[in-house]
């Protein structure tokens, strides 16, 4: 039975198939009409007329607009349909004398949208009809095409700077790309046809024969700008398809532009200056330039790109014709980057990026002399050397260079890599070039970058600035170099911040940067003094953390012979004491603190780096004298030094918990918090009975034994970095750490001290900035810390530590809060609160959201006082939002509306941070939605807050004070 014989049989198929469709809620419907037609052509064959009444009824749910009420959940999107109705279009090449012409119409919609799908559908049905089907509606597509091309709204039409260096094209019009896109497929189904209809295309030849009249970018006018830019787009995409595409651009329109360029077959060895400064003969023609370096772009891209390099011939016309050219290609190229007032930025532009696509051809295309190629590279060093006072040309040429490095290193071109290694060294060179007068900024940018670009030129790199470190450290110890400080920092700041997160990256840099951790140590123990100017702390910071880096890049196996040269450096400085005697000593007597020490400016070095590499390594790493190294930890966290303190806590994170040769982590807690440690000071006027010394342990340090406020802060501080590291792993030990704390925040009038016999017991009010410094405990064991104890330097992290801490801690900090009765105890225990909610995970706060929102807001207004506490403040009130806003915390929320609405005012006028102020108004706007009898008589109150914030200095604020007035203004009334 004919297919039309089958439809007359069927007349109600039609009306069912379009109340099938008038539904439309799941695409499966054009998937099954999809799967319809297929089984239809093969059963019957085809027939025009009930196809078309099919596609009519199809065609007309295009362009997809597809919209459902809120809430209404519907398992589709937009686009899941409108690809469902593409295939459905592309079920049968029957559909194209209906499909074609219905999205050539919708090419000229005005909704952008619905010209973005056309060109979707047009590119699908291009492949699925086949090439004899699309070539009746070639002239009418190449048109369509063309025009959008043409009226790009993109402006500026043309960028010009360092980031699209990489590529020209349309980088923000969705429309011009897909057509584009649509082109590429046509070139490649039927290259002859197409390509004829660019050849002889009116409007494209018009900008050829006027190309004399766009000499100069800036006085090309807007629409002029559109076409030249199109049209270049436009012979890259023909370029870029195929070979056969490639030549016959090629062919057509390059001879056109070298000669309006005035370029002429030059051989590499004639006159060619690599300083770029001799005369040009070539005349400067902007639309010129512009087209030939699109098109040998696009032609770099197709032989670059293509999986078959080795399959095509090698004598392809468009090979034979850059060969002739390249050397007077790269000699005008040059001239145009270094004609000073003459040359725009555009002309610079395209003369570095002509230099970096000739660069990055491949040898087996372009058989490129070795000297054109020294010539090109050479020509973009002078620009980094000579030009650096101009910051587009030297951020250009640096980004070619940096390309052309990691084309070679990609593509493994290793006749290029030979000249581009003479490269390396010259950049490399350049730290240490007194005679250059380029800023050591860029000195350093210049070669990190150069480096970056490839494994093989990183580890060239890395000796030069590893060179330039130990110099500007010696003669900073020694002398106290006489440069400027901020070099040295520069100089170290970029090894840490660039080069070594690289270096993680990459392989093969192990012993690199063993050698450079030990070289740092052997220049400290050969310098005995150092210089004053080691003191400045940038330096000192600087030169911590680039040990700390370089030593976590580091294998296990080198962090074992770190540990042991820092240890012998450490062990031989005079505040190191413990030899086996000095041991013996401490085992039966405890530790002695009674002493004043004095660190010399390279003690605080030594003992400082020693810490930082502690702080880096594998948990895995043997150390030469655990109970020396821990002991010596806590004598100097006594006296204040605060990287000591975190050293212990990255020990106690990383001690195994089983005896393989090394102290196990009980043994090592068993030292920390049982050693005793003797103190005696007269001007503590501490007399406990044992001669002149009082006898005690960390824990009764922390209780202020030792009348010293000073030493009782520093054993908190201590506590804190150690109970952090237990707490990471999820040790049970860091309860114990805990009580104390906790001890000490819930002490009414001091806690009872040992008793002199024939005394009575003495007791010691905690200061109030001693319980302060016991409740920012909590916030340095629950904050994330990027000195220590994080991935990067190998801690140990327990999954979902820190809910189970928020879990156990909430309680027992509500029911102190609520026991308290004195203001100053309570403002504490909120803050220490306060700083475990600030980094717990919203998940687990919204679970007790009804206890908690009170002393959130107590916080809240508590750390509103100052700016001491900003970031924490900005982290609740981030808590906050996500309690507005869930569903499930409605009730508490709306309990609390007049407590969170004047909390909120409070914060609208904060003066310390932005985000807070803006944080503020969106919860205000939150609020607005609450039920108008909770919050209306509130309305004036915030009304007046957000008119001064309308006059708020930063513009984000402003914005949303506008927003939030316009919610309270017309807040909905709701029961």
């Amino acid at each position: 039975m004919p297919l039309f014989q089958w439809y007359h049989s069927h007349p109600s198929f039609l009306k069912q198939f379009s109340v099938t469709y008038g539904w439309f809620i799941v695409s499966v419907h054009f998937f099954h009409l999809h799967l319809l037609m297929k089984k239809l052509r093969d059963l019957y064959g085809p027939s025009d007329g009930i196809v078309g009444e099919i596609f009519d009824t199809l065609g007309r749910y295009f362009p997809i607009h597809f919209t459902h009420p809120k809430g209404e959940d519907v398992d589709v999107t937009r686009d899941e349909l409108s690809r469902a109705l593409m295939f459905a279009f592309t079920s049968t090449p029957l559909f194209e004398p209906f499909a074609i012409p219905l999205l050539l119409e919708k090419l000229s919609s005005s909704l952008p949208l619905a010209k973005i799908d056309a060109l979707k559908y047009l590119s699908h049905c291009t492949l699925k009809y086949g090439a004899d089907r699309m070539e009746k509606h070639a002239v009418a597509i190449w048109s369509s095409l063309r025009n959008i091309v043409f009226s790009s709204s993109q402006e500026p039409v043309l960028s010009f700077d360092c980031e699209s260096v990489d590529g020209i094209g349309f980088s923000d019009d969705d429309i011009a790309k897909e057509a584009l896109t649509v082109l590429e497929k046509l070139f490649m189904q039927n290259s002859v046809l197409f390509l004829n209809l660019i050849v002889n295309d009116e409007d494209i030849n018009l900008i050829f024969d006027n190309i004399n009249s766009y000499m100069n970018f800036s006085n090309i006018s807007l629409q002029s700008k559109r076409k030249i830019h199109g049209v270049g787009c436009i012979l890259a995409t023909a370029a870029r398809s195929t070979v056969f595409s490639c030549n016959r651009i090629f062919e057509s329109f390059f001879p056109c532009l070298m000669n309006t360029l005035g370029i002429s077959i030059l051989k590499p060895s004639d006159n060619m200056s690599p300083s770029g400064k001799h005369a040009v003969s070539g005349t400067l023609n902007f639309g010129a330039l512009y087209l030939s370096v699109i098109v040998l772009e696009a032609c770099r891209d197709l032989t670059v790109g293509s999986a078959q390099v080795a399959s095509f011939p090698t004598h392809e016309t468009f090979c034979c014709m850059l060969e002739r050219f390249s050397a007077s290609l790269a000699r005008d190229f040059i001239s145009y980057v270094g004609r000073g007032n003459e040359t725009s930025m555009a002309d610079v532009f395209l003369g570095v990026k002509g230099l970096q696509i000739l660069a990055t051809f491949p040898g087996s295309f372009l058989s490129m002399p070795e000297s054109l190629l020294e010539y090109i590279l050479t020509a973009l060093v002078s620009i980094i050397t000579e030009n650096f006072q101009g910051t587009l040309s030297w951020n250009l040429a640096l980004k070619a260079l940096v390309n052309v490095g990691s084309y070679i290193e990609k593509y493994h071109e290793s006749k290029k890599e030979i000249s581009y290694m003479v490269v390396v060294e010259k950049i490399g060179s350049l730290l240490t070039a007194a005679k250059c007068m380029m800023p050591y900024s860029r000195k350093l940018e210049a070669v990190s970058e150069v480096g970056m670009s490839g494994r093989n030129y990183m580890l060239k790199v890395v000796p030069r600035l590893e060179e330039a470190i130990f110099t500007n450290l010696s003669d900073l110890y020694v002398n106290g170099y006489m440069g400027p400080a901020e070099n040295t920092v520069r100089l170290l700041e970029c090894y840490t911040n660039k080069v070594l997160p690289w270096i993680n990256n990459s392989e093969g840099f192990d012993e690199v940067l063993h050698l450079f951790v030990i070289n740092i140590w052997n220049q400290i123990e050969c310098c005995k003094h150092f210089s004053t100017r080691t003191e400045e702390k940038d330096i000192f910071e600087a030169t911590m953390k680039t040990m700390k880096f370089a030593v976590s890049n580091c294998s296990e196996t080198s962090h074992n012979a770190i540990v042991q040269k820092a240890y012998a450096v450490v062990s031989s400085c005079h505040f190191f004491s413990w030899n086996e005697s000095a041991v013996n000593h401490v085992e039966m007597r405890g530790l002695d603190i009674s002493h004043e020490l004095k660190l010399s400016i390279r003690d605080r070095w030594v003992l400082s780096l020693f810490a930082s590499v502690i702080m880096a390594i594998h948990p895995q790493t043997r150390l030469p004298d655990v109970r020396a190294t821990l002991w010596l930890f806590m004598e100097m966290l006594l006296k204040g030094h605060v990287p000591s303190a975190q050293a212990l806590g990255s020990l106690v994170n990383k001690f195994g918990s089983k005896a393989n040769g090394q102290s196990t982590l009980d043994e090592a807690m068993d030292i920390i918090f049982n050693t005793s440690i003797s103190h005696a000071d007269s001007a503590y006027g501490i007399s406990m009975g044992i001669g002149d010394k009082s006898t005690m342990n960390l824990a009764d340090l922390c209780f202020g034994a030792s009348n010293s406020r000073l030493l009782q802060i520093n054993a908190i501080v201590g506590l804190a970095w150690i109970g952090k590291g237990l707490l990471m792993r999820g040790h049970e030990k860091v309860k114990d750490i805990v009580m104390i704390l906790l001890e000490c925040l819930s002490s009414k009038g001091g806690r009872h001290l040992r008793q002199d016999s024939g005394q009575e017991n003495c007791e010691q009010d905690v200061s109030s900035s001693v319980m302060t410094y016991v409740a920012d405990a909590f916030h340095i064991m629950m904050s994330d810390s990027e000195v220590c104890l994080s991935r990067r330097y190998h801690a140990n992290i327990r999954p979902l530590y820190k809910q189970r801490f928020f879990s156990t801690m909430m309680p027992m900090l509500q029911a102190l809060i609520i026991k308290s009765d004195s203001l100053f105890q309570r403002s504490v225990l909120c803050r220490a609160l306060a700083y475990i909610m600030s980094e717990t995970p919203l998940v687990a706060v919204l679970g007790e959201a009804k206890k908690l929102t009170p002393v959130l807001l107590d916080a809240l207004l508590m750390f509103s006082k100052d700016n001491l506490d900003k970031d924490t403040m900005y982290s609740l009130l981030l808590l906050l939002s996500g309690i507005l806003t869930d569903k499930s915390s409605q009730e508490v929320v709306i309990e609390n509306a007049h407590i969170i609405i004047n909390c909120l005012t409070r914060m609208v006028s904060y003066p310390h941070m932005m985000l807070v102020r803006e944080t503020a108004l969106q919860c205000l706007v939150a609020m607005s939605m609450l039920p108008h009898s909770r919050i209306y008589p509130l309305r004036t109150q915030v009304l007046q807050a957000v008119s001064r914030a309308l006059d708020d200095p930063k513009r984000s604020v402003r914005l949303q004070a506008v927003r939030c007035r316009q919610a309270w203004s017309s807040s909905p009334v709701t029961t």
